[in-house]
């Protein structure tokens, strides 16, 4: 039986890590409120646009932070679950999803945040390496292909998804459930890009 207070208090506890915005108080250091530049999201692609590297550098470092702290603390919290030889933390996939959902509605800023997927994948290199490696392979071959980083990220979220389902990985029910919702939340979050992919008009990153 799973510990619902115990989840609930993972879930609320990612969250409240996820709402640091790291591109939102970078950008309040550098003197620009980042969600009223460039394409006006609160995210690592824009703050390197609008910012420059040093910026991006600490955004990186900030969202990657958050998801790694609020896995811990998930961890930390326990409840397991078992289904056959497969094992999960459903503190740390609550932890994690309250992670992404608040870097995305950040309850400190007005809950405009960015699209999640930087603070995703370090929640997914916790909860399971070896996808995440698979997925970042993806990523990085889409965006150096294309140099449509929203392209990459939309592919990599979707392949997240699908391997979920695998038994290879040895995930149970919760984890496929974690990795549904959370995908739709980055790829509806990236709509926008995805209708100017669509129309040839996204912005490419330069190398």
């Amino acid at each position: 039986m799973v510990d619902i207070l115990t989840t609930l208090a993972a879930l609320a506890a990612g969250y409240l890590l996820g709402s640091l915005n790291t591109a939102v108080i970078v950008g309040k250091i550098y003197g620009k409120d980042i969600s009223r530049h460039g394409s006006r999201n609160a995210g690592l692609t824009n703050t390197l646009r609008v910012l420059g590297k040093p910026a991006a550098a600490l955004v990186l470092a900030g969202d990657v932070l958050k998801g790694i702290a609020a896995c811990l603390v998930g961890l930390q919290l326990g409840v397991h679950v078992q289904s056959g030889g497969a094992v999960d933390c459903i503190g740390a996939l609550a932890a994690g999803a309250g992670a992404i959902v608040g870097h995305n509605w950040p309850v400190y800023f007005g809950f405009r945040g960015g699209k999640g997927a930087l603070t995703g994948a370090a929640v997914l290199f916790m909860l399971d390496w070896r996808m995440a490696l698979a997925c970042l392979g993806v990523f990085l071959i889409v965006v150096a292909s294309t140099r449509y980083v929203s392209l990459g990220t939309i592919c990599a979220t979707t392949l997240f998804a699908a391997l979920s389902f695998m038994p290879v990985w040895e995930h149970t029910v919760y984890f496929s459930l974690f990795a549904v919702v959370m995908a739709l939340v980055v790829v509806l979050r990236h709509r926008e890009n995805m209708q100017r992919l669509l129309s040839g008009t996204e912005n490419k990153l330069a190398f």
